[in-house]
């Protein structure tokens, strides 16, 4: 991996506690100005990359690194954390508490105040600076925490499950501010077990099963790099009328369509033929996989923990 000026590298990173291997050989990127989704099954090592970027865990093996250069104290101050054991303090006020986290990172008072105040205003808490963070509902102690992460004004963001438990208000506010973030040129890294959100809102995705990157790439490249299927939909042919298709196989089947999946080096248009012979053809077309059916591709469907939010 070469490296970038303006990309998080992590480079060969490898992690293990005893004959548990926590990660091995982790590479991938996340560029300045992308929103990254890190997709995964439980344990599946995504909190202990984040962790090891953070510093708070240190790597048996690799590298991380921010600008072609290796972090340290000093350029982990401009990385803005989001952790899934939200840390903040229940009963400090609000807008002391950012201040408070900005000082930490190396902002000016002055520039921490505002910074904190301006934050307060875009989530919609200004008129509750001087509450108790206890006293907010649950999706305001998430807004605190995504303020918190960005009260630095951090080059990049990493956040782990933001949008766990939001309802959908929260969440637009959420991942608009991401959005803008990346825009802005922020480096943005995100790990969620709600595919269709990652789908939705990503530049890029890295999905890591034990400990591996097993797939990296646009949610459009992760679709072309799946199983070749198509959507047929022929209402006269007999049940089964594919069966005897070398390569071909039934995914799913919703009424008279049929979802196939052909092998490597099987025609399409054969397919298309066998079914032209049943009688008129209504649908013949490549069937787009979701993110969900990518991800159950590349890892394995029997215990998948990773559902669609909307499920």
């Amino acid at each position: 991996m070469h490296g970038d000026a303006r990309a998080l590298e992590i480079d060969g990173v490898s992690k293990r506690y005893g004959d548990l291997v926590a990660l091995e050989s982790l590479a991938f990127d996340v560029r300045a100005g992308e929103l990254f989704g890190f997709v995964g099954r439980n344990g599946a090592g995504k909190t202990t990359t984040m962790r090891i970027v953070l510093g708070v865990l240190s790597a048996d093996a690799g590298e991380v690194r921010w600008g072609g250069a290796p972090l340290d104290a000093a350029s982990r101050r401009r990385i803005g954390y989001m952790p899934e054991e939200r840390g903040l303090y229940p009963k400090m006020r609000l807008l002391e508490q950012l201040v408070y986290l900005g000082e930490l990172h190396g902002t000016a008072g002055a520039d921490a105040r505002r910074a904190a105040a301006d934050w307060l205003e875009r989530f919609g808490l200004a008129d509750r600076r001087y509450d108790e963070l206890q006293a907010l509902s649950h999706g305001n102690q998430q807004r605190m925490q995504l303020a918190a992460a960005l009260v630095c004004a951090p080059e990049v963001l990493v956040l782990d499950e933001p949008f766990s438990g939001l309802d959908p208000v929260a969440l637009d506010v959420m991942t608009g501010v991401l959005r803008e973030r990346a825009d802005a040129g922020v480096a943005v890294v995100f790990s969620s077990h709600e595919l269709d959100l990652v789908e939705r809102i990503c530049d890029r995705v890295g999905i890591i099963d034990h400990g591996r990157l097993v797939a990296c790439g646009t949610v459009g490249e992760l679709r072309r790099e799946g199983p070749r299927r198509l959507w047929v939909d022929v209402p006269d042919a007999p049940q089964g009328w594919f069966e005897h298709l070398p390569g071909v196989s039934a995914v799913r089947v919703d009424g008279t369509r049929v979802m196939l999946e052909l092998g490597d080096g099987t025609d399409d248009q054969a397919v298309l033929r066998t079914a032209l012979a049943t009688g008129p053809v209504r649908e013949f077309r490549r069937a787009e996989a979701s993110l969900v059916e990518v991800f159950r591709d590349v890892v394995g469907d029997s215990q998948a923990a990773v559902v669609p939010s909307n499920a």
